[in-house]
């Protein structure tokens, strides 16, 4: 009883449709995917730049002379 069936989902989805219309849903649903889009470019965006401002870490000293071999 608590569990929406198949059918509920049908007679709320006509509903929808009777109040806003198929062209007022293309539209919601078409403004609803640019938000989204924008949405992860602007994420995208600042974790690039988090990233770029973040100090490089700075090798020890001698890390790259070669070791002295020993005979």
């Amino acid at each position: 009883m608590g569990a929406f069936d198949i059918k509920h989902w049908l007679v709320v989805l006509l509903v929808v449709v009777l109040v806003f219309g198929t062209k007022r849903l293309k539209t919601l649903g078409s403004d609803l995917g640019e938000a989204i889009k924008s949405f992860r470019k602007t994420m995208a965006t600042e974790e690039s730049e988090a990233r770029e401002d973040m100090p490089k870490p700075v090798e020890a000293a001698g890390a790259n002379e070669s070791r002295p071999q020993v005979r």
